[in-house]
């Protein structure tokens, strides 16, 4: 096997697959070259002369322009390479309908059918406080509810605390509530006690506004300024919905119910290689089935958004993914910060360069499907096939954001390893098996083996059958540990 992968015939880069020393020979395509200096695994090194002020090519595509003569067989890092992104772009619109030849599958999902049709693939029972302030009390009641009562036919119990509700003002407090009021009604909540203080901005005659249609036999609310004992009533209403719940059994339903966030998060040289691919591949399968995938991310499309901008499915389409961008750029002006600040430490230590890196490896989890839809932050999505959403990289927030417009799970890719988890099962899938093996009790999937002579068509099935089999009960790893929690995107003052 080769110790390097070149990703696309054009590149004038290679991509380490294993360590590199200096004065190693390696031979691309019938040409022997000589590594110049120590390349770590992930990270890439020329294949030929690149001049000053020339693009350095991966994916096919530029990632940067070298700052420096580059030799071939040189490490081409963040040394030596920077980005070509600069302000707002002026895009026209170039449509790519691809034409996607996927066979319908007999797999079917045991969900829970909930009253407006919509699929849940877990069944628990949440406290949403409306306010920080009430977080102390929710606790309590759900201690209670545990010590107190029979749940074991319950997959989850918990509060999903938070600081806001209270003290902002215009779009920083309708995120909250737009936030709140989506994980309320989410399909994987068999019951949900709604907890507000009564004082506070976040007022619960606004928040049921905000929620419009819910389940009454599955959603309880109450005020805690105006009831004497609120831990006692909460725990009578949560009494109440744990009773509901011993009636709910999984069914099987239709794979077009399914809806799946993709998202990664500390990304190394290979996530744009494997586990990236991988997931576009499985949202190209999951659409093909009538199902809904959610891409968002949206500083990690910038310098691969013209790939999705051109596979919109209508020009009304295209002109809002422009929106969404160039939008995104002057959230970051408004707050006077540099738009380009990306990779993260992580990501350069991984291997990843500048932004175009990163973007045009980000973007491969939406594989090959049209756009259908663009959606803004905590806005339910209601197209099946590839949706773009508004949120930002950062993972809490981003996976989160995933799951308040409606998905029951997320794929979360990474070449660095993370524990955390949303509030919907997060699937965590590495991009190399030493991640998989050193933090097996973080990773659930591991995409390294497309590295190591497994064909794609073998990984994809096995990957589908692990997500059926998560979707029908099966905790992942963040789940067995608990660490399941929601962050809110925050974007204004604090009074």
């Amino acid at each position: 096997m080769n110790k390097y992968i070149k990703i696309n015939p054009n590149d004038n880069v290679c991509v380490a697959i294993e360590n590199l020393a200096e004065g190693d020979v390696v031979n691309v395509e019938g040409a022997s070259i000589t590594i110049k200096n120590t390349i770590e695994t992930g990270h890439k090194f020329a294949i030929k002369d690149i001049k000053t002020n020339e693009n350095v090519i991966k994916y096919g595509y530029p990632i940067g322009h070298a700052t420096t003569d580059i030799q071939t067989g040189e490490h081409v890092h963040t040394q030596n390479v920077k980005t070509n992104l600069h302000d707002n772009l002026q895009y026209s619109y170039v449509p790519v309908h691809p034409k996607l030849d996927i066979p319908k599958s007999h797999l079917k999902v045991n969900g829970y059918l909930r009253y407006n049709g919509e699929m849940g693939i877990r069944n628990e029972l949440w406290i949403v406080p409306t306010v920080g302030c009430v977080n102390g009390q929710a606790q309590a009641i759900i201690e209670r509810v545990k010590r107190e009562l029979d749940v074991a036919h319950i997959d989850d119990i918990r509060v999903y605390t938070h600081n806001y509700g209270c003290s902002q003002l215009g779009d920083d407090h309708n995120n909250t509530k737009k936030a709140l009021a989506a994980l309320a009604k989410h399909p994987n909540a068999g019951g949900v006690l709604v907890l507000s203080l009564g004082c506070e901005n976040n007022q619960q005659s606004d928040f049921k506004k905000e929620m419009g249609e819910w389940d009454p036999e599955r959603v309880r609310f109450l005020i805690s300024q105006e009831v004497q004992d609120e831990i006692e009533t909460g725990f009578q209403m949560m009494k109440e919905l744990v009773e509901r719940m011993r009636k709910d059994k999984r069914e099987p339903l239709p794979l077009s119910k399914l809806k799946v966030g993709l998202k990664c998060g500390g990304s190394d040289g290979f996530s744009g290689i494997t586990a990236n691919p991988l997931v576009g591949q499985f949202s190209d399968w999951l659409i093909a089935q009538g199902g809904t995938t959610i891409l968002t991310e949206v500083p990690e499309m910038f310098g691969a958004e013209t790939i999705l901008m051109n596979r919109a499915e209508t020009k009304e389409v295209f002109d809002d993914t422009v929106a969404l961008i160039n939008n995104f750029k002057n959230y970051f002006r408004k707050f006077e910060q540099p738009i380009y600040e990306n990779p993260s430490p992580g990501n350069k230590a991984g291997g990843i360069t500048t932004l175009e890196d990163k973007s045009l490896g980000c973007t491969q989890k939406g594989g090959n499907s049209e756009v259908v839809d663009v959606l803004d932050y905590a806005q339910p999505v209601t197209k099946h096939g590839l949706n773009l959403l508004n949120a930002p990289g950062n993972d809490l927030v981003a996976a989160s954001a995933l799951a308040l417009s409606g998905c029951q799970i997320v794929l979360f890719t990474t070449g660095r390893g993370t524990p955390f988890g949303a509030f919907v099962p997060t699937m965590k899938i590495s991009t190399n098996t030493r991640l998989f093996n050193f933090k097996n009790n973080w990773i659930d999937f591991n995409a390294g083996v497309l590295l190591e002579g497994n064909s794609m068509e073998t990984v994809l099935k096995d990957f589908v059958n692990f997500i059926v089999k998560t979707a029908d009960g099966a905790h992942l790893k963040h789940e067995i540990t608990g660490f399941k929690e929601i962050a809110i995107f925050k974007s204004g003052v604090t009074l």
